[in-house]
């Protein structure tokens, strides 16, 4: 018998190995691994599902928003963190607002065009806390933050001094500084040359946490602070009839512990914290 060429030989020899491997690696591997994962870990293989009433309500693993159709926190629930994964909490826009510490200066819009402008990170903190704080009723006052909940920002010029995050007819957090007399953001003009000077002010240690204000790297996350959940327990004991007490007792029965015992801080599954509420 004829021997088949070598460059042929080569060819059938790497489709055989092709088929080999997908049998291996793209059947029977998968259908292994997923065997194994469903009958030792079948909770978390299928997403930690959570079931109330024998209804999937949520997953352990993603936060969701406890708020009304027009987007206001629904007051007898506890609050989870902001958001910044799609319209919040969206698993397939999972992603963080990729912005820092210096973004101070908010892009105002430019009149008559399509643009909206966009908030800092510094006033989007602002306003967070002041809209907390007056849903906790306790002070939303944090450093660098105007009482009207934007970043208290001035762009210094030699001859005067503006409040770029206070759009007029806003009366400026302060009348002046350095001597110079301190305007309200005018629609349109740009104060790019000016210097950039954030205002600290003489807000004392906020009262509301910072999990309260800042969204978590990849806007998911389930789990709100122990002090978060605290600031929250009289306004929801309030709205539910309950005694604090017992909100309390819950918020302890759902705090989860140190990872390994050191690492991180305990934290508070806001979904099991509304649906233990719910179950009374």
């Amino acid at each position: 018998m004829e021997r088949l060429p070598g460059w042929l030989r080569q060819h059938l020899a790497a489709l055989r190995a092709v088929a080999v491997l997908t049998v291996l690696l793209g059947l029977i591997y998968p259908l292994v691994t997923t065997g194994v994962a469903q009958a030792l870990f079948n909770d978390h293989a299928n997403g930690s599902i959570i079931h109330q009433d024998g209804k999937a309500v949520g997953s352990s693993l993603i936060g969701q928003s406890f708020t009304d159709a027009d987007g206001d926190p629904v007051a007898g629930y506890f609050q989870s963190r902001p958001s910044a994964a799609g319209d919040g909490y969206d698993p397939t826009a999972t992603s963080a607002g990729n912005l820092g510490p210096e973004d101070v200066v908010d892009v105002r819009p430019v009149p008559g065009a399509a643009d909206e402008g966009r908030q800092s990170l510094l006033t989007r903190v602002c306003a967070r806390s002041k809209a907390v704080g007056e849903l906790e009723g306790v002070s939303g006052a944090r450093p660098y933050c105007t009482p009207d909940g934007v970043g208290a920002v001035l762009k210094v010029f030699p001859d005067r001094a503006v409040s770029v995050n206070q759009a007029c007819p806003a009366t400026p957090f302060t009348a002046t500084y350095q001597g110079l007399k301190v305007e309200c953001a005018r629609p349109g003009e740009d104060y790019a040359a000016g210097r950039t000077v954030p205002v600290r002010g003489d807000a004392a240690t906020p009262a509301v946490p910072a999990d309260a204000v800042t969204a978590g790297g990849s806007g998911l996350d389930p789990h709100i602070s122990v002090a978060y959940a605290e600031l929250q327990a009289p306004r929801v004991a309030r709205e539910r009839g309950l005694a604090l007490d017992r909100v309390r007792a819950l918020i302890a029965a759902h705090t989860t512990g140190r990872t390994l015992g050191f690492m991180g801080e305990p934290a508070v599954d806001v979904l099991e914290l509304n649906l233990a509420l719910d179950r009374g």
